[in-house]
């Protein structure tokens, strides 16, 4: 009976936050408060089983990383790199976009990339008023770009944070297996956007006057304090680098990285506190215990044998229905819950595979899935609701619809890409 109740809990958790009937901090919590009536969670289980409890690595270097940004955000560097893109393109619309596009999926594979849109949209929008240029086309490629750039890194993409540390896989880990896909698919993109968006590339030479007018460094508040939080953010992305061969948990190396940028940049607690999306460390939080209480009662065990026994020792068949049903269930819903409700089971499956390389592949089969995934829809990555909240505030919108038609191309032909390029590097030699 607990078995059934708390499977019905989860389910109807998870429908709250995918349909978003009520907030997902309300439906998380919500969750997890009946678990506990259940007797499905307990404060030991919750607070400090590794296995069935909240995550702390992926909290704590989210807030670190939040914290970072909130102090960058200060220097006005974010300004300076619109500027500069506006300039570059010299007019030419299609220029600008790939030099967005190029910008955002960068940053992405450095900063969450919720927050990247939240810095890149009113920076896009400056520069289309400015010259004359539809806006919306340009968001969605825009957050299209940066769910497809989160993928390169661990911490691009929170389903990637989350797998790495589950699966005790390290930045380089990420890098060296993910980003080659990666950046192969940034190249296929932009051939994509000249066709997508193809009625957005107006000509806008003749208000480039302006552009050209504004001066970059003046957009800079404090130089002084951009240098030392740019020598900030270079070491904390070369300990990102090295932290498994120096054994510092990337958690640690966002923490620190984020009380060194308090340090050099004397700002108050809520100067650098501002930026701290803290509802969304909540939802993790519960979310976290809310897969645990399926852990504890056993459902994810079972659904892990299940799934060992329907694909046998045919691990290329694993890998592909991680990929292609990643990418279909988290196109419908948040990728998020269902990450985090998948590790247990990849973890089940893993533990059966005598292959080191192929049981990563199935850990790099379920990121490529949900972080591509995510551009299926407008409710299939956190970037696209948070992009089109925002746009519909400035006064644009962007309706389920019109982001769809776009995400479902760009999806089908990312997740086809990366199904070859998972057989060729992992199976077929």
């Amino acid at each position: 009976m607990v078995v059934a109740l708390t499977i019905v809990t989860f389910l109807i958790s998870f429908g709250l936050i995918a349909t978003e009937r009520v907030h997902r901090v309300t439906a998380a919590l919500g969750g997890v408060a009946v678990m506990v009536l259940l007797g499905a969670v307990d404060a030991h289980s919750a607070f400090f089983s590794e296995k069935t409890g909240i995550d702390w690595n992926v909290i704590f270097l989210l807030l670190g990383m939040m914290i970072t940004v909130s102090v960058l955000k200060h220097t006005g560097v974010f300004d300076y790199l619109a500027i500069w893109a506006a300039q570059r393109s010299r007019g030419k619309s299609f220029r600008l976009m790939v030099i967005l596009v190029l910008l955002t999926a960068v940053v992405s594979a450095f900063l969450d990339s919720v927050t990247v849109m939240l810095l890149i949209a009113p920076v896009t929008l400056a520069v289309c008023q400015r010259l004359r240029l539809p806006v919306v086309p340009f968001l969605i490629a825009e957050v299209l770009a940066a769910n497809i750039g989160g993928t390169a890194t661990l911490i691009g993409d929170p389903p990637n944070i989350m797998i790495g540390s589950r699966a005790g896989l390290t930045f380089t880990d990420f890098l060296f297996n993910l980003a080659p896909i990666t950046v192969g698919l940034l190249v296929v993109f932009i051939g994509l956007c000249r066709v997508l968006f193809r009625e957005a590339f107006l000509d806008a030479e003749e208000h480039m006057t302006e552009i050209m007018q504004l001066n970059g460094n003046e957009s800079i508040r404090d130089h002084r304090l951009l240098r030392r939080c740019l020598v900030v953010v270079c070491a904390v992305v070369l300990a990102f680098v090295l932290h498994g061969p120096i054994g510092i948990d990337p958690a640690f190396v966002g923490l620190l990285g984020a009380g060194l940028m308090v340090l050099v940049s004397r700002t108050t607690a809520p100067e650098f506190l501002q930026e701290v999306d803290w509802s969304t460390l909540v939802f993790f939080m519960g979310l976290f215990v809310m897969v645990g209480g399926l852990v504890n009662v056993g459902v994810i065990d079972t659904l892990g044998r299940a799934a060992i026994g329907l694909v046998g020792d045919d691990y290329l068949v694993a890998a592909t229905g991680l990929l292609v049903g990643s990418a279909v269930i988290g196109g419908m819903i948040d990728t998020i819950p269902f990450v985090a409700t998948t590790i247990p089971i990849v973890e089940e499956l893993v533990a059966t595979v005598p292959d080191p390389e192929a049981s990563q592949a199935l850990w790099w089969s379920l990121a490529l899935g949900a972080d591509l995934g995510g551009n299926t829809t407008a409710i299939g990555a956190s970037a696209n609701v948070v992009a089109i909240g925002w746009a519909a505030r400035n006064g644009y919108t962007i309706s389920f619809w019109q982001f769809t038609q776009y995400g479902l191309v760009v999806t089908a032909v990312t997740i086809a890409l990366s199904t070859l390029y998972v057989w060729l590097r992992y199976f077929a030699f």
